[in-house]
């Protein structure tokens, strides 16, 4: 970083997505912050395309690591648009723009940097170009690298951070988001929790509800003493009560009634969480809730995998690994099919006795 943070007087960071994208970004952001502890810092985000996508707002309200966001609709080509962004950016006045966003086409890259010295900024942090627009593949492992650490070398000119360390994924839940969480789960007493979060906006990420109902039913005889909780959109809420048709003791269905901060302050009661690749996973690694997931193959193995230790990922790597496909017709969701309920039940076996140790 070739200038003085203490100079900077307002950040504006770019960063597009939903749930599970904002909250990866949380180390990131947490070192902006601590480089940049004076300004004000304004996220550049995308609204919402789809209804089960919470906006970035809902994730980071209240934690004081964004002060207020400039919002477009993506891939927009309206003038009128573009111009209503432009204004709104050279009206805030940034003295740096962090770009928190993946790699992209030299052309598009080449636009954005354009636009925003349009905008007025002459400092970037974070560009995508060489290996910060690269995911590192670890060879013992077989895993790429994490999109949160991905980030956090992008911005390592502002600081360093370890994304196995949970303070660094703090959201800064407030006082009344904990009491609504408590007032929700008196309904089950004092039971210890298990968390389902079965739904998913993208079909290719979807396990279907006869596999997460079969799941249940087998956990619940290991469990008979545990409570289950189902978190997601309000579109999940008929999933979660199939799914949950076979679980002998309380069931909470909450999907569509709490924001996601709510629920992050939920599911930090759970000793279990169960899901696929969506964003309720993302919630429950950050409050340090230990998980058992089934994952597609859409992204190679590792990149959208929690952080943290304890956790068990089922993942067959097919031929077509890393299609990116939201739906997929052709495979027949292959990578996701082949993964029985046999498998995820050794996974969140593995998971809950860990914790019982």
């Amino acid at each position: 970083m070739q200038f003085d943070p203490a100079s900077v007087k307002r950040v504006l960071i770019y960063r597009l997505g939903s749930l599970g994208d904002t909250v990866v970004a949380l180390p990131a952001l947490h070192v902006i912050e601590r480089a940049f502890p004076a300004a004000q810092r304004v996220m550049l985000t995308n609204v919402p395309v789809h209804a089960k996508a919470p906006a970035a707002w809902t994730v980071l309200e209240g934690s004081g690591l964004v002060h207020g966001y400039i919002s477009y609709p993506v891939g927009t080509r309206n003038l009128a648009e573009l111009a209503g962004v432009w204004r709104r950016i050279r009206r805030f006045g940034p003295d740096v723009l962090v770009y928190l966003m993946p790699r992209r086409g030299k052309r598009g890259l080449q636009r954005d940097v354009r636009f925003f010295r349009l905008c007025g900024i002459r400092r970037f942090v974070g560009l995508p170009i060489g290996d910060f627009g690269e995911y590192w593949f670890d060879e013992k492992t077989g895993l790429w690298e994490q999109e949160a650490a991905r980030l956090l070398r992008s911005v390592r000119s502002l600081g360093d951070a370890d994304i196995n360390d949970l303070r660094w994924w703090d959201l800064r839940l407030t006082e009344a988001e904990r009491q609504k969480a408590q007032a929700v789960l008196q309904e089950v007493g004092d039971q210890p929790l298990v968390a389902c979060g079965p739904g998913t906006k993208m079909q290719a990420n979807d396990w279907g509800q006869d596999n997460w109902r079969a799941l249940l039913e087998r956990l619940s005889a290991a469990m008979p003493d545990y409570a289950l909780v189902l978190v997601g959109a309000a579109e999940d809420a008929a999933t979660g009560d199939f799914a949950a048709t076979g679980w002998r003791g309380a069931v909470l269905n909450l999907c569509g009634q709490l924001a996601p901060r709510e629920t992050a302050a939920v599911l930090r009661n759970a000793e279990l969480f169960l899901g696929p690749d969506s964003g309720p996973k993302h919630l429950a690694a950050s409050q340090g809730v230990r998980c058992a997931l089934v994952f597609g193959a859409r992204n190679q193995p590792g990149k959208w995998f929690p952080p943290g230790s304890g956790h068990r990922v089922v993942y067959h790597k097919v031929d077509c690994a890393g299609c990116d496909l939201e739906v997929c017709i052709e495979k027949k969701e292959i990578c996701l099919t082949s993964i029985t309920v046999d498998e995820m039940y050794a996974a969140a076996m593995a998971v809950w006795n860990q914790g019982q140790h």
